[in-house]
Parts: C-alpha cells; sequence; structure tokens
C-alpha cells in the first residue's frame, strides 16, 4: 500500500538539537515492507510468548531496548513492583539492545526509527496537513497529525532554567518517537554522554507535555498557569458528534435530491410489472389471449402477438371501443386482481406475468389521471431534513441524555466555584476546627465536587480515565496537606494550587468528554477547552504501535469470578489473519470510582504501516483467567478499521466491546460490531498522534510479453475457470491461473477467479490487479456478482462490481436483492456505491424499496451488523417519503398481529385451538376497520381490505402455521390466501425459492418454460414469515391416503387422480404435459440444491397437472439419519408411480425418453450458469444460515452442477441418477410411513372405495355427455372394448371399458338412484352358435344409449361421467386402422439413437436409445450396445453399454469412448440381445459425422 504524510514546516529536524539519529536505531531492524508478505499463500507467523495468559511469568527477564546499549530503565509497575518476562522474537541480526522495563511494556517488535526527514515533532497540524514527502525509499507517503484538542495534544510550557524539565525535552526530540507520545509519571534523567537510567511509566491519556500531570505540576511555576475562566460547556450538535454518520446522512440526503417528487419518471407511485429481456425462444409466433374490461359493460377479447407492445395494444383498444380521438398516453393497463401495471415500452412477451402459460389473462384498462401514484413521494419530502438525531432515533445509537450530562456539569461546575470564591472563609473555618471536632469544611466541599465527578463518568459510560483518577487524588493530597503547610506558603500560593488542581480537573474531566463525543456518536460535545491547550506531536511511527490502556465498567461478576485479564491483538485482512501480538502478563482488576482493569501496554506489530493493506481490520480480545481451572476463557471483543476514511487512527479512542461469541474470521469486517455505540464494557487505547493517509498506488500492468497465448495454457485456464469461485481453488491452482493473468478475458475464465487468484494485497499486486479491472470486458453484469464476496474486500474492486450490477433491470436486481443485502456486511462504510446503488434504485422502484425494507428488517435479526443494517434501513425509509412509510408501518402491525394470534393458538389446549382462533380473527377484523385496506408483505401489488373469517384456520404439523384468507381490494380479483408461520426460520426456504426462480429465468430465456409453480416466501422477523398458498394443491400424502392403506405402493395413485378431476381428454392431456415438465424441472433444481427430507408431505400436486416441492429446511445433502442411516436415499424424487403416469401405464415408453431427454436438456443449461449459482450460494454464506455454512456446502453444490464435464458426460450422469430415483423403493417406504402416521383410524377400518373418487366435481353442463358409440373390441387387449365418446360440444374422446367394468357401474348406478327406473342390464351369458362379441356390442349400446336418454340426474352423475371421461387412451396403431383416425405406421425396424462429438483429437459417442426391440418371437429382451471403433485394420477397440432388462425401448445415455486414436475412419455397432448374445441388428458407419444421429 501507498501512504503519504503532510509535514509541518515548523517541525524541528531532530539533528537540529545535535543529536545523531542513527544513534537511535535498533541494532535489529524491523521486517521491511519487502520482507513482510501479506498475501493468502504466506502469512506473517503469530507472535507468540511463552505463557501470555499465565501468571507465572513474572520475573524479570531482558527486552528489546531502543536506543543506545548503555540506556536502561528499571522495574516500576503501575500497582507496585510488577515485573514480567517477555521472549525474545527470533531474528537473523545476533546484534540486540536489551533494558530492563517499567511501567510501559513493549510488544513484540519494537519499532525502528524511520530514516532522515521523517520524524516530526512539534508544531501545528492544521497549518499545513497535506503536504506530501518524497523520499527515495519510498515515494508516496503522507502522515497526518491529531487535532489540536486531543487529549495527547497538550503543551507543557517550558521555562528557561528548569534543568529539569529541559532533560525532559529534549529526550521526548531524540529518542525513539513512540515513547514520547504519552504522558509520564516521572521526568526522564540523562547526562550529557548519554549514560545513565531511564525510567519509563505508564503511557495515559494525555500528552507528555501536559502541565498538569500528577506529582509534576509542583515544579511548574505558578504564575504562567490559566486557571478555569468559565465553566464547562456541553453544545447540542444537530448533526451529531460523529463526523463518520454525519457524512453518511450527507450523503443519503444528496442521493434522496437526485430525484426529485416532481420527476414522474422515477416518482409515479405505481407498482410496475416485472419486466426481462424478451424470451424470443420462448415465444415465436406465440399469440396471447387477453380480455380487456373497459367498464363495467364491456370487455374486449384479443389475440396479439408476444412481442406486441403495451403502448400499441393501448392504441389498438382504444380504436377499437372509443368514437373519439383518444391518446395512449393517457392510459394504463392493470392486472386484474392486483395493483400492478404493465409498462408501456416493453412487449407483453417482456413481462414475467406472461412468461408462465395461462389460459386467458385479465387486465383492465384506466385513465392515467384516475390512478393516483398511491406511493409517490409528496413535496414536502424533499424539504424534509436529515440530521443524525433522526436517524439514530431509528437505531438507538444516543444512550447518553445531553441535559443529563448537562446537569451534572453544572452542579460540578458550581462546587467548583463555590469552593474558589469562598476558600478563605472555608480555611479560616477549617483552622479553627483543627483544635475542635468539626468536620473539615474545605473536606465538605471537596468531597461534593468529587461526587458530582463520579456522577459525570458514570454518565459517561462509567470511563474513569487516568487523568480524572491522579487528579481526584492531588485534589485530595493538596486540601489534606495545607494544614501542615499553612505557616510555610504565601497567601497567594496557597489559592493558586487549589486553583491549579481544580484546574487539572477540569481539564480532565473536559478530555474526557472530548474523547466520549470523538469515540460514540452523541448528540453533544464540549465546548471551549477550560484554560486553552496548544499541541504537540512526536514523530512519525512507521510500525503499526498503539497503547492498550485500560477496560472500564468491568462486571462484579468478572471481578469475583477471575483473578486477572489479559488481551490479545489480531491484524486481519479477507478474512485472513496477518499477524497476532499476545498481552505478555494478566493483570486484576482495580477500583477507583469503578472496576476497572489498566495494562497501559504497547502493541507493536512488526509490520510496516505502508505495507498493510487499507482495509485491514484489527481485533482486540479480552481473556479472564479462571480462578479455579487457571484457564483462559474469552470474555469480551471489539474490531476496529486500521484505516477508516483512508486515514489511520489518532489520538485516544473509546471503544464498546461485545459479550457476543467471537465470529468467523471470514467475517470480521467495519460493521461485524459497531464499537462507536456505547456499551456496558469500555475499553481505551491510545494511538499515535501522527497518522498515516492512503494515497491511492498507479494501476500499472507489468506486462513485457506480447506473444499470443500457447494453445495448453489457454486450455489449462479454461480448465482451472470451471471451478467458478475462487474458494474451490487449491493454493497451487491460484498460484498458475496468476501467472498466466495475462492471457484470461471473459471467455475463458471470469474476474472473481482472476483477482481471487492474486497472491496477496500488497501494492504491486494490488496495481495489477486494478489494472485487470480495468480493461476487463464483462459478458453480463451478474459476472460481477461474485466481486462483492467477503474475499474481495478491497474497494475499488467493489465499485466496479456494483457500477456493473447498476445495469442490470428491476426484475433481475429482485432476483439477487439478498445477495446485495448480504454483501453490505463486507462494505468498508455506510457511503459505499453498493449502499447507493440500494437507495437509488428503491427510489426507481417501490418493489425494490418494499423488497429491500424487509430484507433490512429480517437482517436485524442476526447475530452481528445489526448497526449498519439499522442505520441503511433508517436511510432507506428517509428516502421513500411519507406515504410508503405508512404503508410499511401498516404492514409491520399486521405482522405482529399474525404473531399474537399464532402464539396464543400455540399456548390453547387442542381442544380450545379453534375456539381462540375464532376469537383472535377478531382483532384483524378490527385492523382493516381502522386501515382499510393494506399491502401484503409478501407482494406489494397485492391489496387486501379483510379477513374471509370462515376459511381461515390452522395446520396440525409441530408449529402449528396459520392458513389465513384476506379479501382482495381489487373485485375483480380472487381471495388470497397465506401461511403465517411462526418457529421455523424460513430465510432457507426463501433461498432456495430463489436460486429456483434464477433457474426457471434461465430456462424461459433459453425458450423452455418447465411449467415450474415458484411460490412467494418471506421472512419477516425471528423465525417467523409468510408463505404464499397455491390454489387447490394438495399434498401427494393426501392422494395416496385416497387409495388406502398400501397407496404409497401402488403404481396407479397419481395417474387414477389426475384422470377423476380431467375427464375430458383436452384437460387430461393438460395435466399430463404439465407434470411431463414441471416433474423434469423439480428433478433438476432439488438435485443441484441438495434438497433433503423429501416425501410425500413435501411434494403437491394441482388439478391441472402441475408438481411442486415445498419445505426446504434440509438442503444440500444435509439429510436427516434415522439410526445411523440416511432417510434421503434417492438422489431426487421420482418414483415408478410418477413413470407411469407419465408413460400412460407403460403403453408410451417413448414418453420415458422425452422425459430424461428434457430433464438433461434442462440440467445441462443450467450448468452454463454454473457461476451465477455459485456466486449466489457464495453470499449467504455468512447469513447464519444452518445448512449453507462453509466451502464444503459450496463444494456440494459445484459436484452436482459438474461444470467441469461437457454436455455428454453431463446428459449420462444425470440419466444414472434418473435410473437410481426411480430404482430407490425406500423412498416408497418412507411415504407409506408417513402416509401411515396421518392416516385416521377409520381409514385403517374401511378403505376409500376405487371406484368414485371422493373429490370428483360435477362438470359443467355445457360439457355433457352426448353420444357414447362403441366400436368394437380393441386390437391391442381383446377383453375391452373400444369407446368413443362425444360431448355436447361436439369433442370426441376415447376410453377402453371391459364387460365387468360395464356391471360394476350399472350396480353403483342401482344404488345411488334406486328411486328412479333404470334400464336392464345385458346378460354375460349367450348361447354357443350366436356371435356373442356382435351381441354384446350390441346389447350395451343399447343399454348406454337408453341410461343416457331416460335421465338427466343419471347421464350427469359423477360415476357416469367419471367411467366415460376417466382413463383417456392414445389410439394405438391398430385402433387408428379401425377408427379410419390414420394410417398405419410403417416403421416397426430396431433404431439405435447415437450422438457422438469430436473434440480435442477425441472421438465420444454417446448412446442414447434404443427403439422396437423385440426377440422373434415377440418377447421383450434385455439389449445392451456394443461399438467397434476400427481406427487401424489391425487393431479393433471395443467399448459396450449396460444391458437394460424386458424393455422394448431401453435407454442408455451412456458413453463410450473416447477412441484412443487421434483418427477413426469406420465403426461398427452391434446390438446383442440377452445372455446368448443373440445379435439382432449391425450398423455400419463410415466417416462418421461430426455430430449426429445414427439409426439403422
Amino acid at each position: 500500500m501507498a501512504y503519504n504524510w503532510p509535514r509541518d514546516p515548523n517541525d524541528i529536524d531532530p539533528q537540529e538539537d545535535g543529536y545523531d539519529q542513527q544513534y537511535f536505531r535498533h541494532a535489529n531492524q524491523c521486517l521491511s515492507s519487502h520482507q513482510v508478505k501479506l498475501g493468502f499463500d504466506e502469512l506473517v507467523e503469530e507472535i507468540k510468548n511463552k505463557n501470555p495468559l499465565c501468571e507465572s511469568d513474572k520475573e524479570e527477564s531482558p527486552l528489546f531496548m531502543l536506543g543506545t546499549p548503555n540506556l536502561a530503565s528499571k522495574c516500576q509497575s503501575i500497582h507496585g513492583a510488577h515485573p514480567r518476562h517477555l521472549n525474545e522474537f527470533t531474528s537473523q541480526n545476533p546484534d540486540f539492545s536489551h533494558f530492563q522495563y517499567g511501567k510501559t511494556s513493549a510488544i513484540g517488535f519494537n519499532p525502528t526509527v524511520l530514516s532522515t526527514h521523517q520524524i516530526t515533532d512539534e508544531g501545528d497540524s492544521w497549518r499545513n496537513p497535506t503536504e506530501t514527502y518524497h523520499s527515495a525509499k519510498d515515494p508516496r507517503f503522507n502522515t497526518l497529525t491529531q487535532s489540536s484538542t486531543g487529549l495527547d495534544n497538550h503543551n507543557l510550557q517550558r521555562q528557561p532554567g528548569n534543568e529539569h524539565h529541559n532533560c525532559h525535552r529534549e529526550l521526548e526530540s531524540s529518542v525513539h518517537p513512540h515513547f514520547s507520545l504519552y504522558s509520564m509519571d516521572s521526568i526522564l534523567n540523562r547526562d550529557n554522554k548519554g549514560n545513565g537510567d531511564v525510567s519509563l511509566v505508564e503511557p495515559s491519556l494525555m500528552s507528555p507535555n501536559d502541565p498538569f500531570l500528577p506529582g509534576s505540576w509542583e515544579s511548574t511555576s505558578l504564575e504562567n498557569v490559566e486557571t478555569v475562566g468559565c465553566p464547562i460547556q456541553i453544545v447540542e450538535i444537530s448533526q451529531g458528534s460523529s463526523k463518520s454518520l454525519a457524512s453518511f446522512c450527507d450523503k443519503v440526503r444528496k442521493i434522496r435530491e437526485s430525484y426529485s417528487a416532481s420527476d414522474v419518471n422515477s416518482n409515479s407511485g405505481k407498482i410496475w410489472a416485472i419486466t426481462t429481456v424478451y424470451p424470443s425462444q420462448l415465444f415465436k409466433g406465440t399469440k396471447f389471449r387477453v380480455n380487456v374490461s373497459i367498464n363495467a359493460a364491456q370487455t374486449l377479447h384479443l389475440l396479439p402477438q408476444a412481442n406486441y407492445l403495451v403502448k400499441d395494444l393501448i392504441a389498438e383498444i382504444l380504436l377499437l371501443c372509443a368514437n373519439e380521438q383518444l391518446f395512449p398516453n393517457e392510459y394504463l393497463l392493470r392486472v386484474c386482481g392486483s395493483e400492478e401495471f404493465l409498462q408501456m415500452d416493453h412487449c407483453l412477451g417482456s413481462h414475467k406475468i406472461f412468461q408462465k402459460s395461462k389460459s386467458v389473462f385479465q387486465l383492465h384498462l384506466q385513465k392515467n389521471r384516475d390512478v393516483p401514484g398511491k406511493f409517490c413521494r409528496k413535496s414536502e419530502d424533499d424539504h424534509s431534513l436529515f440530521h443524525l438525531n433522526q436517524l439514530l432515533e431509528f437505531t438507538h445509537i444516543w444512550k447518553i441524555s445531553r441535559q443529563c450530562l448537562s446537569t451534572v456539569v453544572k452542579k460540578y461546575s458550581f462546587h467548583v466555584k463555590e469552593l474558589l470564591e469562598n476558600q478563605e472563609d472555608l480555611e479560616e473555618k477549617h483552622l479553627s476546627s483543627v483544635f475542635s471536632s468539626a468536620p473539615n469544611p474545605i473536606q465538605t466541599h471537596v468531597n461534593n465536587i468529587i461526587e458530582e465527578v463520579k456522577n459525570i463518568c458514570r454518565v459517561l459510560g462509567f470511563v474513569e480515565t487516568k487523568q480524572v483518577s491522579d487528579a481526584v487524588k492531588n485534589l485530595n493530597l493538596l486540601q489534606k496537606r495545607q494544614p501542615q503547610n499553612f505557616h510555610e506558603k504565601s497567601e497567594t500560593s496557597k489559592k493558586g494550587f487549589m486553583e491549579k488542581a481544580t484546574a487539572e480537573l477540569s481539564r480532565a474531566i473536559y478530555q474526557l468528554i472530548e474523547v466520549y463525543c470523538s469515540s460514540f456518536s452523541t448528540d453533544f460535545q464540549p465546548g471551549h477547552p477550560p484554560g486553552g491547550a496548544s499541541s504537540n506531536h512526536a514523530g512519525l511511527h512507521s510500525h503499526l504501535s498503539f497503547t492498550v490502556c485500560s477496560l472500564h465498567n468491568v462486571p462484579e461478576t468478572w471481578a469475583h469470578g477471575y483473578k486477572a485479564f489479559s488481551f490479545s491483538c489480531w491484524l486481519t485482512y479477507a478474512g485472513k489473519k496477518l499477524c497476532q501480538v499476545k498481552s505478555c502478563r494478566s493483570v486484576p482488576v482495580t477500583k477507583s470510582f469503578f472496576l476497572l482493569v489498566n495494562w497501559n501496554e504497547i502493541i507493536n506489530f512488526p509490520l510496516e504501516i505502508k505495507s498493510l493493506p487499507r482495509e485491514s481490520m484489527l481485533i482486540i480480545k479480552v481473556f479472564g483467567i479462571d480462578s479455579a481451572t487457571h484457564s483462559a476463557n474469552l470474555l469480551a471483543w471489539t474490531c476496529l478499521p486500521l484505516f477508516p476514511k483512508e486515514k489511520s487512527m489518532m489520538g485516544s479512542r473509546l471503544f464498546s466491546m461485545t459479550f457476543q461469541s467471537e465470529p468467523p474470521t471470514e467475517m470480521i469486517a467495519p460493521g461485524v460490531w459497531d464499537g462507536s455505540q456505547p456499551s456496558p464494557l469500555t475499553l481505551q487505547i491510545d494511538f499515535p498522534a501522527v497518522g498515516w493517509e492512503y494515497v491511492k498506488p498507479d494501476s500499472e500492468e507489468n506486462r513485457t510479453d506480447v506473444e499470443g497465448p500457447p494453445r495448453e495454457c489457454l486450455k489449462h485456464i479454461a480448465r482451472l475457470s470451471r471451478k467458478q469461485t475462487p474458494l474451490l481453488l487449491s493454493g497451487e491452482k491460484r498460484r498458475y491461473l496468476w501467472f498466466y493473468r495475462f492471457y484470461c478475458d471473459n471467455e475463458n475464465s471470469s474476474l472473481p477467479l482472476v483477482l481471487g487468484s492474486a497472491p496477496g494485497w500488497d501494492e504491486g499486486t494490488v496495481s495489477e490487479m486494478h489494472a485487470i479491472l480495468r480493461r476487463w470486458t464483462f459478458s453480463h453484469p451478474l459476472e460481477a456478482l461474485g466481486l462483492l464476496t467477503s474475499s474481495f474486500p478491497d474497494q475499488d474492486i467493489r465499485e466496479v462490481a456494483v457500477q456493473q450490477l447498476d445495469r442490470l433491470l428491476t426484475g433481475e436486481l429482485l432476483e439477487c436483492l439478498p445477495q446485495l443485502v448480504q454483501a453490505v456486511k463486507f462494505e468498508w462504510n455506510l457511503e459505499s456505491p453498493l449502499v447507493e446503488l440500494l437507495l437509488r434504485r428503491s427510489l426507481q422502484s417501490i418493489r425494490v424499496a418494499h423488497r429491500l425494507y424487509w430484507l433490512l428488517r429480517d437482517a436485524q435479526g442476526e447475530a452481528f451488523f445489526q448497526s449498519w443494517y439499522q442505520k441503511l434501513s433508517a436511510a432507506l425509509q428517509f428516502c421513500v417519503g411519507e406515504a410508503l412509510n405508512n404503508e410499511f408501518s401498516k404492514e409491520q402491525k399486521l405482522v405482529k398481529l399474525l404473531g399474537d394470534i399464532g402464539e396464543k393458538v400455540k399456548s390453547a389446549s387442542d381442544s380450545q385451538r379453534k375456539d381462540v382462533l375464532k376469537k383472535e380473527i377478531g382483532s384483524l377484523e378490527e385492523f382493516f376497520k381502522d386501515i382499510k385496506t393494506c399491502h401484503l408483505p409478501l407482494d406489494p401489488a397485492l391489496c387486501i381490505k379483510g379477513i374471509d373469517r370462515d376459511a381461515c384456520s390452522y395446520f396440525t404439523s409441530n408449529a402449528l402455521p396459520l392458513k389465513i384468507t384476506f379479501i382482495n381490494a381489487d373485485p375483480m380479483g380472487e381471495n388470497i390466501g397465506v401461511i403465517f408461520k411462526a418457529g421455523d426460520d424460513l430465510r432457507q426456504d426463501m433461498l432456495v425459492l430463489q436460486i429456483i426462480q434464477v433457474m426457471d429465468n434461465i430456462w424461459l430465456q433459453e425458450g423452455l418454460d418447465m411449467q415450474m409453480i415458484i411460490y412467494s416466501c418471506l421472512s419477516t422477523g425471528k423465525a417467523q414469515g409468510l408463505i404464499e398458498m397455491v390454489p387447490d394443491a394438495i399434498t401427494l400424502a393426501k392422494i395416496h391416503l385416497h387409495s388406502g392403506l398400501i397407496g404409497p405402493l401402488k403404481e396407479n395413485t397419481i395417474k387414477k387422480w389426475f384422470s377423476q378431476h380431467n375427464h375430458l381428454k383436452e384437460d387430461y392431456e393438460k395435466a399430463l404435459r404439465n407434470f411431463f415438465y414441471s416433474c423434469a424441472g423439480w428433478c433438476v433444481v432439488t438435485f443441484i440444491l441438495g434438497v433433503c427430507d423429501r416425501h410425500n408431505d413435501n411434494i403437491m400436486l394441482t388439478k391441472s397437472g402441475h408438481m411442486f416441492h415445498i419445505d426446504f429446511g434440509k438442503f444440500l445433502g444435509h439429510a436427516q439419519t434415522f439410526g445411523g442411516i440416511k432417510r434421503d436415499r434417492a438422489p431426487f424424487i421420482f418414483t415408478s408411480e410418477m413413470e407411469y403416469f407419465i408413460t400412460e401405464g407403460g403403453k408410451n415408453t417413448q414418453h420415458f425418453q422425452d422425459f430424461v431427454e428434457l430433464c438433461c436438456r434442462a440440467y445441462n443449461i443450467v450448468r452454463k450458469h454454473s457461476q451465477l449459482i455459485l456466486s449466489l450460494l457464495e453470499m449467504m454464506l455468512h447469513a447464519g444460515l444452518p445448512e449453507l455454512s462453509g466451502t464444503e456446502d459450496l463444494k456440494y453444490v459445484y459436484n452436482n452442477l459438474r461444470p467441469q464435464d461437457t454436455d455428454l458426460e453431463a446428459t449420462s450422469h444425470f440419466t444414472k441418477k434418473i435410473k437410481e430415483s426411480l430404482e430407490c423403493f425406500p423412498v416408497k417406504l418412507n411415504n407409506l410411513i408417513h402416509t401411515l402416521a396421518q392416516m385416521p383410524a377409520i381409514s385403517l377400518a374401511k378403505p376409500t372405495p376405487q371406484t368414485l373418487s371422493q373429490e370428483s366435481y360435477n362438470l359443467h353442463k355445457t360439457r355433457t355427455i352426448q353420444r357414447v358409440t362403441i366400436l368394437g373390441l380393441s386390437k391391442t387387449h381383446n377383453h375391452l372394448y373400444l369407446i368413443e365418446v362425444t360431448l355436447s360440444d361436439k369433442r370426441k374422446s376415447l376410453t377402453q371399458k371391459s364387460f365387468e367394468q360395464f356391471s360394476r357401474l350399472h350396480s353403483q348406478i342401482q344404488k345411488q338412484f334406486s328411486s328412479l327406473p333404470l334400464p336392464e342390464f345385458p346378460h354375460w351369458w349367450h348361447l354357443p352358435f350366436t356371435d356373442s362379441d356382435h351381441k354384446r356390442i350390441r346389447d350395451l349400446s343399447h343399454y348406454v344409449e337408453q341410461m343416457l336418454s331416460r335421465s338427466y340426474e343419471v347421464a350427469n352423475s359423477d360415476c357416469v361421467l367419471s367411467f366415460f371421461l376417466s382413463e383417456h387412451m392414445q389410439p394405438t396403431i391398430e385402433d387408428s386402422q379401425l377408427l379410419g383416425l390414420g394410417e398405419k405406421y410403417s416403421d416397426n425396424n430396431p433404431k439405435v439413437q447415437l450422438l457422438m462429438t469430436y473434440e480435442d483429437s477425441k472421438l465420444t459417442i454417446l448412446v442414447k436409445h434404443m427403439k422396437n426391440i423385440h426377440l422373434p418371437d415377440g418377447s421383450v429382451p434385455s439389449a445392451h450396445v456394443e461399438m467397434y471403433l476400427l481406427p487401424h485394420p489391425s487393431e479393433v477397440r471395443k467399448r459396450k453399454t449396460k444391458s437394460v432388462p424386458k424393455c422394448t425401448d431401453p435407454t442408455y445415455n451412456e458413453i463410450v469412448g473416447p477412441a484412443p486414436r487421434p483418427l477413426c475412419w469406420s465403426m461398427s455397432c452391434e446390438v446383442l440381445l440377452g445372455s446368448w448374445k443373440t445379435g439382432l441388428f449391425l450398423c455400419h458407419i463410415k466417416r462418421w459425422p461430426l455430430l449426429g444421429r445414427v439409426g439403422d
């Protein structure tokens, strides 16, 4: 990293005082920036002591010495003699200087003095704060100095002739600058030759030049001391005392100002429908059936093309219905049932709602002026102010009341003033009381002052600095020894001493308040300092160094439970530990006003500041030494950025500590714990008064070669890039990829992979990374998503990523919004480009603002980063205006009401739950009476106005979720059902559904509609949330339950259920098609994501054929176990009953082959976007999800995606998984167990009749049966009659029934309609000489005709309709000839389907399917395929597939090859049947095509 430092022109060069700078250098120099590696592969070793947390190491030991070898010190501890031991750090230079230390202890390497002209001394930093010094070795670094109001900036006024004081000043300007940053209790003495003892004392909150040092102020002339001329002033700060938060508020205000309320484009206040890139492959010549309602009496039925613009459709509507000229721009199209409007400049097919196949789309035409923007911002919102106190009102940062502090400060000032003004009278009273028992009047006033000082410290978080303690101590000592010295001192001196003591105390209080205000967020700050102050700055420190002073307000339980306390310091970057320094000694608790631990230890890291990354983090942990076990227990921790606002920390700072469990190192970022918020435990740290400022390095790419990359190199880069994420790359592969970084581009690699392979974050590497960043061309904005993970803390890299994401459409941004909210955790501050992007897009879209609000609200429940999310949420609410904030408030109240109802239902007994629910529903009704309408948190476009009381209930599962039905505010819309679930974490369900939605969008863009039903899910708080209910959906368990005890083991359960609910052939075929696609889609997504805990209660079906999964509490392969055995044994759920329905009971095996092809195609399409899937998951690693927490979870998805495979290899792999799932019997057994657990006793005693569905429904009268014709016996099943059913709308369908089935139908009709006259059923027997088949057909036809014509009630009964309109059949070849529906297929020859590729001089052959495989006797064989590759006449290589048992149309999808030779001139394919090696056919291919299908 590059840093520079401004230097004051008045600074005194150390050599001007006659001292050689080299005289103060270490004999053993610390490591330079070139010697210390800060990358991923090479970290600085941990600096360890013998036993830093054990009190046994308290013996005297040599320690590193700064200065000359003969310079030493004597041990003086804070609490008496306290010698300690510190192990030496290994160095290559054997020449050490040692000294014995006193109160101030150095940890780790002592820093070296910088090269000539790099030490700064006295001077005011504000005079020249930005001057850059150029050095031969380090051309770019600046120093910064603390402002003159810091605690370390008070000068001691040096008097001529004061030898004692002069020695102090000389040493300060000569000795290593680190030790000149802190105040000292005793003066350092040395002779002119440099010999003598030096006593190093504890550092304190004050500067070394403060005139009011305990024990030393008496040596200063009282005539030059400025007394307290005015009391301490507490000034109110409207923007707050924290500069960072005030800057954030200003940033938010500017963002809001850039989107004026008068701008109708960004502030329409309407909810626009989500659009995507037009999926041209999905809509080729597609037309939509659209019904447009103009008013209550007029509706238009249109068939617009998918690529029709919305504004053109509006113009066409106006032409059809208006007699006068109208303007299309004045109208809008709204989706009926919601408040969602179509976007004028987009195609119909670009809208998300049109990309899911529906029969008819209902729209409503409205005038734009009649639809005011419900959520638009008003002009009053533009003029509202966003001060810091408004922000803190939401986040509860301000724990200190300005009025409270002002009160105690005024009391303190009053007592001080009373003491000074009445000092003479008090002294006379005190003199007269010496010889009496009366109390000391001066002591009383002093006690009052001390009590108010204690109150001030209590208000300021129980922080008691050393300056305050020493000043109080001196005040007490002064009044106690005045009687003895009364006759020895003049009157002026006595008064001056008292004034000086109170001035010292006032200054210490002022400094405490100032440090508190600069460290924490308050609405006040102290006024002008009492007595004034001058500043002094010590020399620039090249290595990282600071002093850990005190731990304030230690809990009493700690003081009794732990005998001593220690601490450790860590440096981290990008989730990696750079270096550690541990405390050498354990310090017990002391008490003055409050309990505290005084360490006062100097921490020196062996790292040059200019070599540290800009985004380095410092973590400090506090340990307690257990009194019983002597073990060290982690008690609290805090963390802070080393360079906030690109400047190093300076001066004394207070940091709040947290008692939370320590977060993973990967989560260490500035927002993980907000140390600027007061907490019960406070840590005081003193940083140097001179700091560093970051200077951005020049981005230079050290690329000297101009030759093209070798071909093998590009291949290897492509192979490495298939890992998709740097987390899955080994160190060796990272080094390889970084070595060939110049050859990487968006065609053969990805930017996150290349930058993530960088060996470190030193200045040179970062410069090259930025150069790569500038030249990179992104293929899609979502490629930059991986640059926002925790692996990339560099602010420039993250800024480029945000610039790319800003190009996303609103719909695309919503898809990755949860990940962007998580990425905020790793931003360097709240003024980052990512935060700006979220706020700007929220101002542009109501949907984004609404979704972001609930995501931020849910994120505030996480263990870490709460403060940042609270501030961002407050900023969002400020930006969006009052109208949307009011809506947020209503939705929040609704969720709270649902939570209260859920808790009461849970706490009630089983018998009372229904009554409790009915009673509590009344609170929801009262809620809607007050607010009229409210929008659903699940979807802001859905507006509700009440509750359907009768439709509300609860589920009997463990969580007892509520089923709530809301009344739609739009009269043209249907009621909206939701599930409120409390007790389960729905964030994981949200993530799984989000990834599935992303996959579905990918399929749609590729022209593949998998008929996926993806319901909405929203976590609204800790372990609670809302789930959308899918209408007319039923669990597979209930379908199994209707089929009796062994329903899960039957093959025809699903097929039968769909037949009962889809009587018409058209409806049945549509249901079959929907099931075909949706089942394939869910097989792919559940396999990739490793969704577990799959059983028939977690799979749902709709009557229209859609299948979908619910409940994603287990995924990424984290399967539940029972007795050590995994319950989920199959790769995904695809059972034989599903295959039975797809193949129509085995009649159409081609459907199974098509199903396999569809699954493999969908799988390969998703695999092309593996980087996006893995990036979305990686960004959620630190969201606190139970099933997604580490690299192994990402690796699981990577292994399922298999991005390193070719499409042929992936096709073969997924086909194996389909077969594994199909043959997995434990799945059926698991379904049976769940069915038995839910089956009522009555179902066990009396199975449900299979002939009549309990859920069948009456058909509409327009779908009644008009005629039934028995055509004859089926050619394929000679015991079945082929029947043609003609409906009233002239549609026809075919079915097959046996004579026994007709007989059972007659019995059912007799039982159901016993009072009606029914036709006589024909006899089953006939005379031998008659044509029985012809006679039965005639008799059955007569019976059916009479049954349908006699009674309308009988003809339209459920049993009759179910009998004739269920179990539709496809015409077979024989039946087609019989019915004259088509010619008989002439091609019955066996076929084999092959797919061949030739790549990298290798031939790969995929044996896909075979058709029409029969043995000569017509039986079904078990067949396999053998391939003979002939690269040379004398050489034959054989490859064969596995055998498929007993199948006429077997599916293989097995790869044979690749060929061992680079060329293959001919190939033979032989199909062998059974174990007898019976040859069925042989095909010979010459000069094979590169890619093709071959059949013979």
